[in-house]
């Protein structure tokens, strides 16, 4: 990728795609007397804005009558971008009364999480919180990627006959339909009616349509309406919607992956070169002060967002370029936490270790980074058969010492579920990192050519020296992670994977 600001900000935009959520909750709070919660669902998107944790309503639910088991036919189209870390809080009140002012109903519980939580999880379950009641009900989201369906919607109108629910009374019948157990689309209630005929209604396409291009089964049900929310079930069938056949390509999307159980492993190499300066030294580029280091900015900005992917969230973290102790032998492939297993837990730990590092090793050179590179290639020649994809992301603060090593390496590590994403520490020369982040054509070494391009290579200064540079650490992770989805794509068509079908994970 171009080290311009317009190049990538272009590409960022081509990445955006929309993701569709369906919202409901169990076990909720009860705060009417005489009848049970009537529910509704609020969802915030928290603002992309320097130091600031503002929130904005994003849209509400329909409220449900009488339930504390709640499913919301209410849908939600966020844009969803791999490369952010984008926020999201969820409040559920109690309706009583026509008012749009949320404070003047009662409060029944609120959860946040992150978008790349719920798509990495296929459905997503968090409890509730209360600040006055403890377990008091869960939210379940479920996510659906809607880029790139189709955008046609069909018209039907239901009908039916001879409904009874009784000897002397008429039902006040309402259709509910479900494609599997997905609900989508509830309607209103028609009164005192055995033969009713509901209102038109319309249904997107891609809610008809499975992904693999056969029939949807769908479940209608009629259920007869009661005020209290106990209400009772008509009948039911089972239908499929006929497509009119054509012959159809099917390409998948990250999400598709992603959302079939694809799961994202990160590795973590960190240059320790003498070239850094000493951690001790005012100016050095790992000098532990007030504010963060640019090494720590990078990893947390980075590896918050990948770690909702990464299902324990454990990171191995390398060092390269020291000696360490007790013998001073010199790495290029050692264990940032010093034990001997290489695993951080989270974004913390990964810090953790980093600081406690520095002290007890030597800061040395050069900048070898064959080394950690087939170290990864090693771990992901294990699973080549698309269920888990590698990313490596190596801090370094200059030119790389073995570059012969490294083409070799990288060529190597291009056949395999890899992605290896470099950012640039410091003022130093990084020419030779263009030539490894090969956009313009293939990386090539004594005639072998790589068979895709696995490097995506940023200098952190570039956004430093921004006038909005409060922003760098978020616009730095934004450019580094922008291609691993389109490289990830890359490697599945090459090896003509498909995703595996839904995740059932719950979180």
């Amino acid at each position: 990728m171009s080290n311009s600001k317009a190049a990538y900000e272009v590409l960022l935009q081509d990445l955006v795609v929309e993701v569709e959520l369906t919202l409901s909750a169990r076990c909720l709070l009860n705060k009417d007397v005489l009848s049970k919660s009537d529910p509704m669902c609020v969802i915030y998107t928290q603002l992309q804005l320097p130091n600031s944790q503002t929130w904005q309503e994003h849209g509400r639910t329909e409220v449900i009558k009488n339930t504390l088991n709640p499913e919301f036919a209410t849908k939600f189209l966020i844009g969803y971008r791999f490369e952010e870390f984008q926020k999201l809080k969820f409040k559920i009140y109690d309706i009583d009364g026509t008012s749009a002012i949320l404070d003047n109903h009662d409060f029944l519980g609120e959860t946040e999480c992150s978008l790349g939580q719920i798509v990495s999880s296929g459905k997503f379950v968090t409890e509730l919180h209360h600040p006055n009641f403890k377990g008091k009900g869960q939210l379940c989201i479920q996510a659906e990627e809607i880029s790139g369906s189709p955008k046609e919607e069909v018209e039907f109108q239901f009908s039916a006959q001879d409904l009874k629910c009784g000897f002397f009374s008429k039902p006040d019948p309402f259709l509910v339909v479900y494609k599997e157990s997905n609900l989508i689309h509830r309607t209103t209630f028609i009164k005192n009616n055995r033969n009713p005929q509901w209102p038109k209604l319309t249904i997107p396409m891609r809610s008809l349509c499975e992904k693999n291009g056969q029939d949807a089964k769908l479940l209608l049900q009629s259920w007869n309406h009661n005020k209290t929310g106990k209400h009772k079930l008509l009948g039911e069938v089972h239908v499929t919607y006929t497509l009119i056949s054509f012959a159809v390509q099917r390409t998948y999307t990250f999400l598709d992956y992603i959302m079939g159980g694809t799961k994202l492993n990160c590795t973590i190499a960190i240059d320790f070169t003498a070239s850094n300066g000493s951690p001790n030294t005012l100016g050095s580029l790992h000098y532990i002060g007030p504010s963060p280091t640019l090494y720590e900015q990078a990893l947390q900005s980075v590896v918050s967002i990948i770690q909702d992917y990464d299902s324990d969230k454990q990171f191995p973290v390398l060092g390269f370029g020291a000696k360490l102790p007790p013998n001073g032998i010199l790495s290029h492939e050692f264990f940032v936490n010093l034990t001997p297993s290489p695993f951080c837990a989270g974004v913390e730990g990964v810090i953790e270790a980093y600081r406690k590092c520095l002290p007890a090793i030597q800061f040395h050179g050069p900048t070898n980074f064959a080394p950690v590179i087939n170290h990864v290639a090693r771990f992901s020649a294990s699973y080549a058969n698309g269920d888990q994809y590698f990313i490596l992301l190596i801090l370094t603060d200059g030119a790389i010492s073995d570059m012969h090593d490294t083409k070799e390496a990288i060529i190597a590590a291009s056949h395999l579920p890899v992605s290896i994403i470099i950012v640039g520490i410091g003022n130093a020369d990084f020419s030779s990192m263009n030539e490894l982040d090969s956009d313009n054509g293939k990386l090539s070494l004594n005639g072998k050519f790589a068979s895709r391009d696995i490097v995506q290579f940023v200098p952190f200064r570039d956004f430093l020296n921004r006038p909005d540079s409060q922003n760098a650490s978020q616009e730095l992770a934004k450019a580094l992670l922008a291609e691993v989805p389109a490289q990830l794509l890359g490697f599945m068509k090459s090896k003509s994977f498909t995703p595996k079908g839904g995740s059932s994970n719950l979180i």
